[in-house]
């Protein structure tokens, strides 16, 4: 249920905008001047407003700190040459939020109250997104339990909120990653499909031992046998080989990635042959041995496609061809941006025009 109520706005009177430069943008670091935020209580979604970016201030109590009840989700959106801002497939996020607020035990977050708060957040803060080569404005949604109870039991209380922040690439090249078989990431029956927080969490870990060891990402495996590719740290894994393009099958162990979603499709498109399925790793061994793996890469909102560089298992580096020279990967990245901020046509019908 939704209380019936406009969304309140509540402007900044000191906008930090002539603070940032939109030429050297970190990651996750500058954050736009309003956040939107909703509070759930009594069973009903009410106070609907938008206010000048700022700290939080919870007690010591409250059940998310200690009980994890977490969830977001990663957007963007773009600045086209006509100025006007291009948001990509929100339609899909906000259906994922909700499949993730299911599974954690949370409200679902009615998709007008969702779109309508996101839309006027973007349109208020629109000088923000940047329009730069590579850029883009990161979209934060997130909810989290705000009961103020120590006891194991689902909160009856919760905050939903949206904030953003101008950013470029996630990663400047190349990403080597190592095939894990030691950790989990998820595993059938659990959490692995929802965006939880707690999953990324328990992922830090095992990824730190990795980039200590010189690799950027893990390529998560199933956690029965280790047998199969999952996901590679924050992305979906997307292989070519030939004229197959493969990704792993998402199921409940892997997430539903909105970019490898749309890059499977760009790829249907083009007219290649599109497998989504369980791929062992023995295959991707083979395939790197004989050189007949033509392109890796992972698939995510922030990174968009992020090309592999290198494959590490069980102690050895396998190398893929420069990125330079792949045939598809680079293509559909070019092709996908295009779509995304306007310089070609939307013939997929993503784009929400703010």
């Amino acid at each position: 249920m939704i209380a019936e109520e406009m969304i309140e706005i509540n402007k900044t009177s000191n906008s930090r905008i002539n603070e940032v430069d939109f030429e050297n943008l970190p990651f996750g670091k500058v954050f736009s001047d309003h956040m939107f935020t909703a509070t759930y209580k009594d069973g009903v979604w009410q106070k609907a407003q938008i206010t000048p970016f700022q700290n939080l201030s919870l007690n010591p109590a409250t059940s998310v700190i200690h009980y994890g009840q977490s969830i977001f989700e990663g957007m963007k959106s773009y600045k086209a040459k006509d100025g006007k801002i291009r948001l990509f497939r929100p339609d899909q996020n906000i259906n994922r939020f909700n499949i993730s607020a299911h599974r954690m035990c949370m409200p679902e977050v009615p998709a007008a109250l969702f779109q309508e708060g996101l839309e006027q957040l973007l349109d208020l803060d629109r000088n923000w997104v940047p329009d730069h080569k590579d850029s883009s404005l990161y979209i934060r949604p997130f909810m989290f339990a705000t009961d103020e109870y120590i006891g194991v039991r689902p909160s009856e209380s919760y905050m939903f909120m949206i904030f953003t922040c101008p950013v470029n690439k996630y990663y400047a090249g190349s990403v080597k990653v190592k095939i894990e078989e030691e950790y989990s990431r998820s595993m059938p029956g659990g959490t692995g499909f929802a965006k939880a927080a707690g999953n990324y969490a328990a992922s830090l870990y095992p990824a730190k031992l990795a980039q200590n060891e010189g690799y950027n990402q893990l390529l998560w495996t199933d956690s029965t046998e280790h047998k199969y590719i999952e996901e590679s740290g924050t992305m979906n894994v997307v292989f070519k080989s030939g004229n197959t393009i493969f990704s792993p099958a998402v199921s409940s162990t892997i997430l539903s990635g909105i970019t490898r979603d749309s890059i499977l499709k760009i790829a249907r498109d083009y007219g290649y042959n599109v497998e989504e399925r369980k791929i062992e790793v023995a295959e991707i061994i083979k395939l790197l041995e004989t050189g007949e793996l033509d392109e890796a890469f992972g698939a995510g909102t922030a990174a968009t496609i992020a090309p592999i560089s290198t494959i590490n298992f069980r102690g050895k580096d396998y190398e893929l061809p420069d990125a330079d020279s792949w045939e598809f990967a680079t293509k559909a990245a070019a092709d996908l941006n295009a779509m995304k901020t306007g310089k070609s046509e939307d013939r997929f019908k993503w784009n929400v025009i703010i």
